[in-house]
């Protein structure tokens, strides 16, 4: 660690978001990022259709218009196992400077033309159906409350109050456990708020056979990214272009990465990290292995982390986390219809009793509750921010799912 208040204002900036121009799950990122919101992925959403018979996806735009310079891409890649895939189907959508979009489902089937009405327009095999638009963000989180607390930990780690041990793990003063809980359910001193009420996303929907993207087997890996637009031959999809900005699961690439370090190394950091593809990926387990002994450390109760070696007092007690969640995907198991769990496919291949759950991530779910209690205790059942749900209501039914903004 370079110094203690680097600690301090990283962790901040990453939970808090207080001066960040984007308010979603994937908030504070690179100056890069930052510079072009509409290339600025915020969130992902990815779950089965309550029939068996298509995949839902949502990326989020923090920009309040798409760019005729960035292509939207969804990856989704299908596989037996847990961690293993032999397929990807790229979902792919550009715009031009009207408005007017051009997407494709693999070479399946593809669409063009305006699709910014709320049915959206169906692809011409009518494989896939695309909606791109205004929406309310279905994100939610206390950003006040979470910005207290940790302002508070960042403070008795200043202090000298929070000694840390070989692993990483801070061993704070019972004043501090005592008072982070307390200032992380509140908001200025009140009752919490959702910070994120009624903000506005650019909302890229699309609704896919599941026949056409889990070819490799019924288990999806999905993560989305904005890449420089490329040409194609006429009615081709178009090929990768340089990558912008990505996302897989809520909160890893901000929660998880450069809290520690100058913050010029910390954006090259970033950079690397919204740049790399799947095979860069594990390279970045030891940075999120560090930051996990932080989260670990808030109720004062070393290893009880979700997937931590108690007996481990080395910095390998978070290895095994970190390394799943440096596969930065959602986890989608295309056999099922009930989506209720966040993590539901990590969680049931990795100990916990099974869940007969899709997984992935709806407009619905407290990402915010279930991830950090994981990181926290252990547990995925308490919401340490006080904010339960949105302010708008949104559906995993109707199409296109998130809220009128």
């Amino acid at each position: 660690m370079k110094n203690l208040l680097t600690l301090l204002s990283r962790s901040v900036w990453l939970a808090a978001l207080a001066t960040a121009p984007a308010f979603a799950a994937d908030h504070l990122d690179t100056p890069t990022v930052i510079a072009d919101p509409a290339a600025d992925i915020g969130d992902l959403f990815a779950w089965t259709s309550a029939d068996g018979k298509r995949l839902n996806l949502v990326m989020d735009i923090v920009g309040k218009r798409f760019s005729d310079q960035v292509q939207y891409v969804f990856h989704v890649d299908s596989g037996q196992a847990l961690g293993r895939t032999s397929a990807t189907t790229r979902l792919v959508c550009q715009f031009d400077a009207a408005g007017a979009a051009s997407c494709w489902a693999g070479r399946a089937d593809r669409l063009q033309g305006d699709v910014s009405s709320p049915q959206g327009l169906a692809g011409r095999g009518g494989r896939f159906r695309v909606f791109a638009g205004l929406r309310d963000a279905p994100y939610f989180n206390n950003v006040r409350g979470t910005r207290s607390a940790l302002n508070a930990a960042g403070a008795a780690i200043q202090a000298g109050q929070a000694p840390q041990d070989a692993s990483g793990f801070r061993r704070f003063d019972a004043e501090t456990l005592k008072r982070l809980p307390q200032l992380w359910g509140q908001t200025q001193g009140g009752p919490a708020r959702n910070f994120l009420a009624g903000w506005t996303t650019s909302a890229i929907v699309v609704s896919v056979d599941l026949d056409l993207v889990k070819t490799g087997g019924p288990l999806l890996a999905v993560w989305g990214r904005s890449e420089r637009r490329q040409l194609a031959p006429a009615n081709e999809p178009p090929p990768p272009g340089a990558p912008i900005d990505r996302m897989g699961r809520a909160l890893t690439g901000n929660a998880l990465l450069a809290t520690v370090g100058e913050e010029d190394i910390a954006n090259l950091l970033k950079e690397a990290y919204n740049r790399a593809d799947p095979a860069g990926w594990p390279g970045f387990a030891t940075e999120i292995g560090r930051n996990l002994a932080l989260y670990d450390s808030f109720d004062g109760v070393a290893g009880n982390q979700w997937l931590a070696d108690a007996q481990d007092a080395t910095p390998g007690r978070y290895k095994r986390l970190a390394e799943l969640l440096a596969d930065d995907r959602l986890w989608v198991d295309s056999r099922q219809t009930r989506c209720l769990h966040y993590l539901a496919v990590e969680r049931s291949a990795l100990g916990a009793p099974p869940l007969a759950d899709c997984g992935g991530r709806t407009p619905l779910q407290n990402v915010n509750a279930v991830f950090r209690s994981l990181l926290i205790r252990g547990t995925p059942d308490v919401a340490d921010d006080g904010v339960t749900q949105d302010d708008h209501e949104h559906s995993t039914t109707a199409f296109p799912f998130l809220s009128a903004p």
